[in-house]
């Protein structure tokens, strides 16, 4: 029976250096073949903005890592990143296959430095503050700062628009209520 395949990505912490990085790859990359596995390609991402912060870190050094080895490993392997303080965060995802060719990541940044050559810059919005979304800043929503039909009403922050003959005139305090007996009572 063959050995099951990995992918397994992991997030180093930002404030080491790429040879610190490197130095953790070995060092795990060990762990596996003492295990009886071996790691085909090694990628890495560089350090990339965090979605949230992880453990005080707003970014991370990201490497992938395509492994053949047999479940205890990797699970070894796993436990020690787990210890480590320089690895934030970590998966490991079972595939039928691994992909020969250069990861997503990898050929992004390919297809983003092309793209760059041949503008000269990056970001093609047009249009005041990003995208022709029509008016100032609110999209099509009405209004200079977005009047429009969101979850509580229509014209907050835009201009006030008259009331139709039949529509009743806006609430004020309940009868009752605190808010009611507290203006009541000044």
């Amino acid at each position: 029976m063959p050995m099951p395949l990995y992918e397994h990505v992991f997030l180093a912490r930002q404030d080491i250096s790429q040879a610190q990085v490197e130095a953790l790859v070995k060092e795990y990359s060990g762990v596996i073949e003492e295990g009886g596995g071996r790691i085909g390609k090694t990628e890495y991402w560089g350090i990339k903005t965090l979605a949230f912060k992880i453990k005080k870190n707003r970014k991370a050094h990201y490497t992938l890592m395509n492994i053949t080895a047999p479940p205890a490993a990797v699970t070894e392997m796993e436990r020690r990143m787990g210890l480590s303080s320089d690895v934030i965060r970590f998966i490991t995802v079972r595939v039928e296959t691994h992909e020969t060719e250069p990861s997503v990541q990898m050929r992004k940044s390919d297809r983003d430095e092309r793209r760059d050559g041949e503008r000269g810059f990056r970001g093609d919005r047009g249009g005041f503050r990003g995208g022709d979304r029509g008016g100032f800043r609110g999209g099509d929503r009405g209004g200079f700062r977005g009047g429009g039909g969101g979850p509580r009403g229509g014209d907050r922050g835009g201009m006030r628009r008259d009331r139709e003959e039949g529509e009743r005139p806006p609430r004020g305090p309940r009868e009752g209520s605190e808010s009611a007996s507290a203006s009541e009572e000044k």
